[in-house]
């Protein structure tokens, strides 16, 4: 049996730190426990040892890109739900990539409505 208490950890990988700050106190004002990072590479390291039960990340960063990091948080935690997000028209080049190597993601636009968010979170 679950224990209700426990939120569910959310990882926020954004390189524009204002979006990825503002979306981790949204969440943990609905009732996650989520924690901002600000690169691909701290998004994969900071998995490894928050283990979150959900990755939401921008695609579009300048270390490593969102589909690398959810391909690379997707090996090290099978079950870890990913939502990317981008503003940017060369998300669907990486996508299509992505998808050849067999990764689907979900993916939704910037910027992001809060409701949008939390309904994909919770459904």
């Amino acid at each position: 049996m679950t224990n209700p208490q426990v939120k569910p950890k959310v990882l926020v990988a954004d390189d524009e730190r204002v979006i990825a700050d503002t979306l981790a106190i949204i969440l943990n004002q609905s009732g996650f426990e989520a924690t901002a990072v600000y690169s691909g590479e701290k998004a994969v390291e900071a998995a490894r040892s928050l283990k979150p039960d959900m990755l939401i990340s921008d695609v579009i960063m300048t270390d490593m890109n969102g589909i690398d990091t959810a391909i690379t948080i997707r090996s090290i935690l099978p079950t870890c739900k990913i939502l990317l997000f981008s503003g940017q028209a060369a998300t669907a080049d990486l996508l299509d990539r992505a998808r050849v190597q067999g990764h689907e993601f979900e993916i939704l636009a910037k910027p992001v409505h809060p409701q949008d968010l939390l309904a994909r979170l919770r459904g």
